[in-house]
């Protein structure tokens, strides 16, 4: 049974379900392991990411899950090297990649942030879900538009061939909303640091209102610890990351502490229990057409950067996601819905430096100040005798200046990428020509050079003159900080590598463990709801495992 210590962190999304909290706190009627093979197309999408649910983070804890991400791996479609194939393993671009069927390459978005020196304010660095002609805005603190996402999302090409489609988006980060809910959508919220927004002048829906005031008296309360179960025992370990230690935590927070709760499984659970809310009041997957809706679970990413992946932290995160993701499917099969399932994650990630030197990995490291473009800048300009510093950088782009001369930009990129190139700490510095001339790949992703996912990675438009790749198991984190011990952003598997986890019910059950692209979702799903789809980077996947064949429905 279902015990409602196993329920109680929903439960604690304080009653956001409203007619279905109850079911919460009941014995659900278990789904049946044989249930009518799918017939006629689903009448809901349900798309799901886990932020920074890494492929080996799936595989160490799949044996581990009893609840909902069980059903998922028992029941259903199970790729577990699924890949965020580009070489900008970042929150932005993964999340354009999963419902437009296209890589960042195409959908624009190429990392987090980007310098655009031509963006008519002082801040040149722009973030992929802001609108930047905003006046008074900066990077830091924008107004969320979808206006950089180049390419439609599912919703919308669902939209576009049946106009009385619903698309809704609901997330921890806005930017994981905005880049799978895509520019036409019928509901969009994030989680905004304090409480549930949308874009200026939207009504307010039922299930949204109870959230914030059911997340409003859950922050008013101090959290205590959570229990430690048994199999995260062997992780409970200390360790120091500079002034933090981690691997001991079990997420207590202080009364109105809303950055501990963003942390924590609980921003989670209140996601899942808004979309529950949002599915069961706009009676999504009812009329005649399919509804989608996209979910952005953004807890394991944060739990992951403040903690690292490889103590208490995460095991108890991984835990209580499995149990919320249970719950929230209990809901589903509670309305009735004939819903088709796809869960997986923007990219991977790569445990503490600290713990990894622990571990029998000494050669782990922080990367080296001189490789910050401010350092290499300074170098160049003195070099060449420049009246400033001539280099822009956002995440691994560098940029630059605009303004010099032709034949002096020239001599600063080619200064700047030899001394890229001698950096012990330096896989690869690439110009902007280099990697424009680099065909598309076409062979599976695992096989990929450098060049080719960052190929995958580029937008003429938006990346820098020179990009810089680390070399494995090297951090782009220089000093550890409170919030900050682990990340992600490279070109190597660790971080490329995420599950994908495909559900309906009635499917034969199968599990592929070749290669596959996070760009192939969106042509699988078209298959299975008769919507066609053409100049895709992904290939539809067959998710019938037998003679029959999804994807020549």
């Amino acid at each position: 049974m279902k015990s409602l210590a196993n329920k109680s962190l929903i439960a604690a999304a304080l009653l956001l379900l409203g007619a279905a909290a109850p079911a919460l706190a009941q014995q659900a009627a278990p789904a049946p392991t044989r249930a009518p093979a799918p017939s006629g197309p689903p009448k809901l999408i349900v798309a799901i990411s886990v932020d920074q649910f890494a492929a080996d983070l799936f595989a160490q804890y799949r044996t581990r899950y009893t609840d909902g991400l069980a059903r998922l791996i028992a029941t259903g479609g199970v790729f577990p090297s699924g890949y965020q194939s580009h070489a900008a393993t970042e929150t932005c671009p993964g999340h354009s990649t999963i419902l437009t069927g296209m890589r960042p390459a195409h959908t624009g978005i190429v990392a987090n942030n980007w310098v655009d020196q031509r963006a008519g304010r002082p801040d040149k660095i722009v973030y992929c879900s802001e609108d930047e002609s905003v006046t008074g805005s900066t990077h830091d603190s924008y107004t969320v538009s979808a206006k950089h996402l180049k390419v439609p999302t599912m919703g919308e090409m669902m939209k576009t061939a049946d106009p009385r489609t619903r698309v809704v988006s609901v997330a921890g980060k806005d930017r994981a909303a905005v880049m799978m809910g895509g520019h036409k959508v019928d509901e969009l919220w994030w989680w905004d640091g304090k409480t549930y927004v949308s874009y200026a002048g939207r009504a307010e829906p039922r299930a949204i209102t109870r959230g914030k005031a059911a997340v409003a008296a859950l922050l008013a309360q101090p959290q205590a610890a959570f229990p430690l179960p048994g199999f995260c025992k062997p992780l409970d370990r200390a360790v120091q990351a500079d002034s933090v230690t981690i691997g001991q935590g079990r997420f207590e927070r202080a009364a109105g502490d809303a950055k501990a709760f963003r942390a924590s499984p609980a921003s989670d659970a209140a996601v899942l229990a808004i979309a529950a809310g949002l599915i069961q009041d706009m009676g999504l997957g009812k009329g005649p057409q399919t509804d989608i809706i996209s979910i952005g679970l953004s807890a394991t990413d944060y739990i992951g950067h403040s903690f690292g992946t490889q103590g208490t932290e995460m095991c108890i995160q991984q835990a209580q996601l499995d149990q919320a993701l249970g719950s929230f499917l209990d809901v589903l099969d509670q309305t009735g819905v004939d819903y088709e399932l796809v869960l997986t994650a923007d990219h991977g990630a790569h445990d503490a430096v600290e713990r990894q030197v622990q571990r029998a990995m000494p050669m782990e490291a922080h990367v080296s100040p001189e490789a910050q473009s401010k350092a290499v800048g300074a170098i160049v300009q003195q070099r060449l005798g420049l009246k400033a510093n001539p280099l822009l950088s956002a995440e691994g782009d560098i940029y630059v200046d605009q303004d010099l001369p032709a034949a002096t930009k020239a001599k600063v990129l080619a200064a700047t990428q030899a001394i890229y190139a001698a950096m012990p700490q330096v896989a690869a510095a690439l110009t902007r020509a280099q990697i424009a001339a680099q065909p598309m790949p076409t062979t599976p992703p695992d096989t990929w050079t450098l060049l080719e996912k960052a190929r995958a990675s580029f937008d003429p438009d938006r990346s820098g003159d020179l990009l810089i790749l680390l070399k494995p198991r090297v951090t782009t984190i220089e000093k550890p900080a409170p919030g900050y011990v682990e990340t992600h952003g490279s070109p190597w598997d660790y971080d490329r590598r995420v599950p994908m986890l495909f559900w309906r019910r009635g499917m034969t059950p199968f599990e592929q463990p070749l290669s596959v692209e996070t760009v192939d979702i969106v042509p699988t799903l078209a298959a299975t709801i008769g919507l066609p789809v053409t100049g895709l980077d992904g290939r539809c996947l067959d998710l019938d495992p037998g003679p029959a064949d999804t994807c020549r429905q």
